[in-house]
């Protein structure tokens, strides 16, 4: 969604909230002057008293229906403006990475050129190993098209690092033009990957896989990690909205991720046993259009 787009939504719904409050608030003072007058002149109908209390409760019914329609559609835009956040924090974090690399990479390679030059071969092999897994983490987060999932695999691959999970990634496909918008999967590949890493916490031997494919149907991938199994009878409550472990105020992830991914025709699975727990997601290349009504 475009950021003028998002402006003119919020721009209407604010609108909306102003023009409507203002008719409740008029509403109001009529009944007010109407109970008033009503007081101080009793040849006024009581139905016309009993049609203008109808009228003004209708009001205040559609204004408060109303409201309530603009604010979560006001939700919808602050989930969507908070994803595009994480997102363009990620690209940054790789922009960095990025230019820090290819600015330790001269000097790598001056040092290494002096140290050969010296004759000092197994110092500068010795070297060579030190420096070669960091320069590995940022090439293994850059085998797609889509900059905002290398950029979100960059920045998971470092915070796996931090948590002491060690964290794959098996890329087979560039992952070019996505059905649905790169924010979005990068939404549902956050949630995953945290909640992979979180049923790790205090695991020797925690490991994550992310596995990244495509086939001419569509786009697959797969976050697996080797920690406690999910219980058979809560394999499908996991999915629903507001259930967690974690506490209240949470377990909306998953949920958001399937309906995600349901949305652009797709679909995410679970499959858990003592050995490992890996979350299956799959998009098509293009969304099935509706099913037609079927003629009576």
């Amino acid at each position: 969604m475009r950021i003028g787009t998002r402006q003119f939504v919020l721009r209407k719904a604010a609108l909306y909230a102003v023009v409507i409050n203002a008719l409740q608030i008029a509403a109001m003072a009529a009944l007010a002057l109407y109970i008033l007058v009503d007081d101080m002149n009793t040849a006024l109908s009581g139905v016309l008293g009993d049609l203008l209390v109808l009228l003004l409760a209708a009001v205040v019914i559609w204004g408060a229906a109303v409201d309530i329609r603009e604010a979560l559609a006001a939700m919808k835009m602050t989930v969507k403006l908070h994803g595009l956040d994480e997102t363009v924090t990620q690209m940054t974090d790789l922009n960095h990475a990025l230019r820090a690399q290819r600015h330790d990479f001269l000097n790598h390679l001056q040092v290494v050129y002096s140290l050969i030059e010296m004759g000092e071969h197994e110092e500068a092999n010795h070297y060579i190993e030190q420096v070669y897994g960091d320069i590995q983490a940022v090439s293994k987060s850059l085998k797609t098209a889509c900059a905002p999932v290398n950029a979100l695999l960059r920045a998971k691959t470092a915070e796996a690092e931090r948590r002491n999970v060690r964290m794959d990634t098996v890329i087979s496909a560039a992952w070019k033009d996505l059905p649905l918008p790169a924010w979005e999967m990068c939404r549902v590949l956050s949630n995953l990957i945290d909640n992979a890493m979180d049923a790790l916490e205090g695991r020797a031997g925690a490991r994550v896989t992310v596995t990244l494919a495509e086939d001419v149907k569509g786009y697959s991938f797969r976050v697996e990690n080797n920690g406690p199994a999910i219980p058979a009878d809560k394999q499908s409550a996991i999915f629903e909205a507001g259930f967690s472990g974690k506490g209240e105020g949470r377990g909306m992830g998953l949920y958001i991720a399937r309906e995600t991914l349901r949305a652009a025709g797709g679909d995410l699975t679970v499959q858990s046993d003592d050995a490992a727990t890996a979350f299956s997601g799959f998009v098509p290349r293009n969304k099935p259009a509706p099913a037609a009504p079927k003629e009576k």
